[in-house]
Protein backbone atom coordinates (compact mmCIF):
# COMPACT_ATOMS: atom_id res chain seq x y z
CA UNK A 1 0.00 0.00 0.00
CA UNK A 2 2.96 2.56 0.79
CA UNK A 3 4.46 1.55 -2.41
CA UNK A 4 1.46 2.22 -4.16
CA UNK A 5 1.33 6.16 -2.60
CA UNK A 6 4.64 6.75 -3.35
CA UNK A 7 4.26 6.11 -7.11
CA UNK A 8 1.14 7.82 -7.27
CA UNK A 9 3.13 10.77 -5.45
CA UNK A 10 5.81 10.22 -8.18
CA UNK A 11 3.48 9.95 -10.93
CA UNK A 12 1.20 13.32 -9.84
CA UNK A 13 4.69 15.14 -9.14
CA UNK A 14 6.24 14.10 -12.66
CA UNK A 15 2.33 14.84 -14.49
CA UNK A 16 2.80 18.58 -13.41
CA UNK A 17 6.09 19.16 -13.89
CA UNK A 18 5.51 18.19 -17.41
CA UNK A 19 2.33 20.41 -17.89
CA UNK A 20 4.09 23.21 -15.91
CA UNK A 21 6.73 22.95 -19.01
CA UNK A 22 4.55 22.43 -22.04
CA UNK A 23 2.65 25.44 -21.01
CA UNK A 24 5.81 27.48 -20.03
CA UNK A 25 6.52 26.92 -23.87
CA UNK A 26 3.43 27.45 -25.03
CA UNK A 27 3.44 30.92 -23.78
CA UNK A 28 7.27 31.53 -24.84
CA UNK A 29 6.07 31.11 -28.35
CA UNK A 30 3.61 34.47 -27.39
CA UNK A 31 6.56 35.91 -25.73
CA UNK A 32 5.43 35.86 -22.57
CA UNK A 33 7.58 33.40 -20.42
CA UNK A 34 10.31 35.54 -19.86
CA UNK A 35 11.63 39.16 -19.55
CA UNK A 36 10.08 41.84 -17.63
CA UNK A 37 6.52 41.54 -18.22
CA UNK A 38 5.75 37.96 -18.74
CA UNK A 39 2.66 35.97 -17.96
CA UNK A 40 3.24 32.46 -17.78
CA UNK A 41 0.19 30.32 -18.31
CA UNK A 42 2.20 27.80 -16.44
CA UNK A 43 2.12 30.20 -13.05
CA UNK A 44 -1.84 29.23 -13.12
CA UNK A 45 -0.86 25.80 -11.58
CA UNK A 46 0.54 27.22 -8.28
CA UNK A 47 -2.77 26.71 -7.01
CA UNK A 48 -2.85 22.71 -7.52
CA UNK A 49 -0.49 22.72 -4.03
CA UNK A 50 -4.14 22.86 -2.14
CA UNK A 51 -5.01 18.99 -4.26
CA UNK A 52 -2.03 17.71 -3.44
CA UNK A 53 1.24 17.83 -1.95
CA UNK A 54 2.92 16.40 -5.20
CA UNK A 55 2.31 19.93 -7.04
CA UNK A 56 4.84 21.46 -4.87
CA UNK A 57 8.33 19.34 -6.23
CA UNK A 58 6.25 19.20 -9.28
CA UNK A 59 5.86 22.97 -9.73
CA UNK A 60 9.54 23.45 -9.01
CA UNK A 61 10.93 20.71 -11.53
CA UNK A 62 8.68 22.07 -13.69
CA UNK A 63 9.76 25.57 -13.78
CA UNK A 64 13.20 24.60 -13.16
CA UNK A 65 13.28 22.18 -16.35
CA UNK A 66 11.32 25.55 -18.25
CA UNK A 67 13.90 28.28 -16.92
CA UNK A 68 17.07 25.76 -18.59
CA UNK A 69 15.23 24.81 -21.91
CA UNK A 70 13.84 28.36 -22.34
CA UNK A 71 17.68 29.59 -21.85
CA UNK A 72 17.32 31.63 -18.49
CA UNK A 73 20.30 32.87 -16.97
CA UNK A 74 21.40 30.84 -14.52
CA UNK A 75 20.45 33.02 -11.74
CA UNK A 76 16.73 33.12 -13.41
CA UNK A 77 17.17 29.23 -13.60
CA UNK A 78 18.12 28.85 -9.63
CA UNK A 79 16.08 32.28 -8.25
CA UNK A 80 12.73 32.00 -10.40
CA UNK A 81 12.57 28.38 -8.93
CA UNK A 82 12.92 28.98 -5.77
CA UNK A 83 10.30 31.78 -6.24
CA UNK A 84 8.01 29.32 -7.77
CA UNK A 85 9.33 26.62 -5.22
CA UNK A 86 8.43 28.93 -1.90
CA UNK A 87 4.60 29.95 -3.63
CA UNK A 88 3.52 26.42 -4.17
CA UNK A 89 5.11 25.42 -0.29
CA UNK A 90 3.04 28.81 0.79
CA UNK A 91 0.07 27.47 -0.76
CA UNK A 92 0.02 24.10 0.30
CA UNK A 93 0.51 25.34 4.31
CA UNK A 94 -2.70 27.61 3.62
CA UNK A 95 -4.48 24.99 1.78
CA UNK A 96 -4.09 23.05 5.02
CA UNK A 97 -5.25 26.33 7.47
CA UNK A 98 -8.28 25.86 5.27
CA UNK A 99 -8.45 29.38 4.35
CA UNK A 100 -10.24 30.51 1.27
CA UNK A 101 -9.19 29.58 -1.79
CA UNK A 102 -8.94 33.34 -2.81
CA UNK A 103 -5.83 32.93 -0.94
CA UNK A 104 -4.23 30.47 -2.63
CA UNK A 105 -2.48 32.32 -5.33
CA UNK A 106 -1.15 34.64 -2.88
CA UNK A 107 2.66 32.93 -1.83
CA UNK A 108 3.18 32.48 -5.57
CA UNK A 109 2.37 35.92 -6.49
CA UNK A 110 4.32 37.47 -3.24
CA UNK A 111 7.61 35.55 -3.47
CA UNK A 112 7.49 35.90 -7.58
CA UNK A 113 7.03 39.94 -7.27
CA UNK A 114 10.03 39.74 -4.47
CA UNK A 115 12.39 37.41 -6.21
CA UNK A 116 11.75 38.29 -9.95
CA UNK A 117 12.57 41.91 -9.75
CA UNK A 118 16.14 41.49 -8.77
CA UNK A 119 16.50 38.13 -11.26
CA UNK A 120 15.82 40.91 -13.66
CA UNK A 121 18.14 43.94 -13.00
CA UNK A 122 20.86 41.71 -12.31
CA UNK A 123 20.76 38.85 -14.24
CA UNK A 124 19.76 40.18 -17.12
CA UNK A 125 20.85 43.63 -16.67
CA UNK A 126 17.56 45.22 -18.03
CA UNK A 127 17.24 48.60 -17.88
CA UNK A 128 14.29 49.95 -15.01
CA UNK A 129 14.32 50.27 -11.52
CA UNK A 130 13.47 47.36 -9.12
CA UNK A 131 10.18 48.52 -8.27
CA UNK A 132 9.25 49.01 -12.17
CA UNK A 133 10.09 45.23 -12.40
CA UNK A 134 8.22 44.47 -9.19
CA UNK A 135 5.20 46.54 -10.51
CA UNK A 136 5.52 43.93 -14.45
CA UNK A 137 5.97 40.99 -11.69
CA UNK A 138 2.95 41.63 -10.00
CA UNK A 139 0.44 42.61 -12.37
CA UNK A 140 1.60 39.17 -14.90
CA UNK A 141 1.57 36.78 -11.55
CA UNK A 142 -1.99 38.80 -10.50
CA UNK A 143 -3.18 37.57 -14.09
CA UNK A 144 -1.36 34.21 -14.54
CA UNK A 145 -1.64 33.04 -10.22
CA UNK A 146 -4.79 35.27 -9.27
CA UNK A 147 -7.08 35.07 -12.12
CA UNK A 148 -6.43 32.19 -13.47
CA UNK A 149 -5.45 30.05 -11.09
CA UNK A 150 -8.61 30.78 -9.05
CA UNK A 151 -10.43 29.85 -12.42
CA UNK A 152 -8.21 26.15 -12.71
CA UNK A 153 -8.85 26.05 -8.92
CA UNK A 154 -12.36 26.22 -9.37
CA UNK A 155 -12.65 24.33 -11.99
CA UNK A 156 -10.93 21.24 -10.66
CA UNK A 157 -12.50 21.66 -7.79
CA UNK A 158 -15.54 19.13 -7.79
CA UNK A 159 -13.56 16.73 -9.55
CA UNK A 160 -10.38 16.94 -7.11
CA UNK A 161 -10.99 13.64 -5.06
CA UNK A 162 -11.45 11.41 -7.97
CA UNK A 163 -8.19 13.32 -10.14
CA UNK A 164 -5.82 14.17 -6.55
CA UNK A 165 -6.87 10.54 -4.80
Amino acid sequence: MKNTKSIRYITYTAIIAAIYVVLTYLTNLLGLANGAVQCRLSEAMCVLPAFTPAAVPGLFVGCLLSNILTGCALPDVIFGSVATLLGAYGTLVLAKSKCSMYLFSVPSILSNTLILPFVLKYAYGLMGGLVYFAVTVFIGEIISCGVLGTLLYTSLEKKSTYLFK
